[in-house]
């Protein structure tokens, strides 16, 4: 596939996430900030100003992941000569793809709702990622928010404690990963019809696709109690926990009575080799009991040796990696990206879902997160504007 023109007036995090994979494919990505706000000290993606400040006052550390590799214009949507500007940029650049996480009752008053743009391009690509459709148009979206609305916190944390919500923003990134697999669809589907398409995508509805383990086994006789939180044990396999040993965890995984029939034929597992036991529905019997008997084994070895055990029963398990060791995991070290601040900081980004071509060629190295307004004069100029007129645009305040 040849790479792709995108727009897309994005904030936060959701759709940035979306375009960073295109990114990866090498696509050029271009993204569309408002103008600043009187008043307001920061502007922009309002990202760029939360962490620590890496480069200048508008690349905070929070922003800089998501938005390697892309141009930033600021164009104040709000004034008819900002979206003239917009329209000009769809005709001249030829964009391919245009994507926003605005609020749907937004749309029209900014210029970009899916018929004023695809009146500038017939085959455009039209991609809306918000809380619950174009369908709710005034319902804002927020990741924990929604995580909170979609049962997500009823179902994270420990059985006697308070909800909680997942660590990773989640829903915002799984929100992100359906605007981007339906963009392939529909550009698979232009391919062959030569139309555009409008592609409407809802956090909650997003969010809610994921609960195949939960929402149908209540309707085939599972309490809702069985379902709700369980801290780090598995709901249906057992035993599944993270226990305790005399140097730290281990998280260990056991999904099937063969699985359990190794286990128990390992020395240090041996006096767990009960009849009762044998079986999932049999150990879930007991699982409290069988929880406290395998720590009470654990918490007497270093975790390495009981990881030793564990691979001899060709048992799944792991110790609970601290956060600031993942990047030295080493299929992390060999497949993460990188990126190079303007003072010469190397900074490490997550590797790619799956390494594509142009990461390769590339030496997985993607520039640095533009700052604030950076390509906007660059941008107008290739969409045919002289500097006179970009100067008068900017003395007007309909760009930054």
């Amino acid at each position: 596939m040849k790479p792709q023109v995108v727009l897309s007036v994005e904030q936060a995090l959701t759709m940035t996430y979306a375009t960073l994979r295109m990114v990866h494919l090498g696509w050029r990505v271009i993204k569309i900030e408002p103008t600043p706000a009187k008043g307001r000290k920061s502007k922009g993606d309002p990202n760029r100003f939360i962490g620590r400040p890496i480069a200048g006052q508008d690349r905070h550390s929070y922003f800089v992941a998501p938005n390697a590799g892309k141009e930033a214009i600021a164009i104040d949507l709000k004034n008819p000569q900002g979206q003239d500007l917009l329209k000009r940029l769809i005709r001249e650049l030829k964009a391919d793809i245009f994507c926003n996480n605005t609020m749907p009752e937004r749309h029209s008053r900014l210029g970009i709702d899916y018929e004023t743009l695809k009146a500038q391009k017939e085959d455009l690509i039209w991609c809306c990622i918000s809380a619950m459709g174009l369908a709710n148009p005034k319902v804002p979206g927020y990741d924990p928010v929604m995580q909170a609305l979609c049962g997500y916190m009823d179902l994270t944390g420990q059985p006697d404690g308070p909800p909680l919500q997942c660590g990773p923003p989640i829903i915002d990134l799984k929100a992100g990963d359906e605007a981007f697999t339906q963009i392939l669809l529909a550009l698979i589907e232009r391919a062959q019809s030569g139309r555009g398409m409008q592609i409407d995508v809802s956090m909650a509805h997003s969010a809610v696709s994921w609960l195949h383990t939960f929402l149908p086994m209540l309707d085939m006789g599972s309490p809702a109690a069985e379902l709700k939180r369980s801290g780090n044990q598995h709901r249906q396999f057992i035993p599944v926990n993270a226990y305790k040993s005399n140097d730290g965890f281990v998280y260990m995984a056991i999904g099937s009575d063969v699985q359990w029939a190794r286990f128990v034929k390992q020395a240090m597992f041996a006096s767990l080799d009960h009849e009762h036991l044998q079986t999932n529905e049999g150990r879930r019997k007991d699982k409290q009991e069988l929880h406290q008997a395998i720590e009470a084994i654990t918490i007497k070895h270093p975790s390495d040796e009981v990881s030793r055990v564990l691979v001899e029963a060709g048992i799944p398990h792991s110790p609970i990696t601290p956060i600031e060791q993942v990047s030295q995991l080493p299929f992390v070290a060999k497949a993460a990206l990188k990126t190079v601040s303007p003072d010469g900081l190397t900074v490490r980004l997550p590797p790619a879902a799956v390494t594509t071509e142009y990461l390769e060629q590339v030496n997985r190295t993607l520039p640095f997160a533009p700052a604030y307004g950076e390509h906007t004069d660059s941008l107008l100029s290739e969409a045919g504007l002289s500097e006179s007129e970009i100067s008068k645009l900017r003395d007007d305040g309909v760009v930054a």
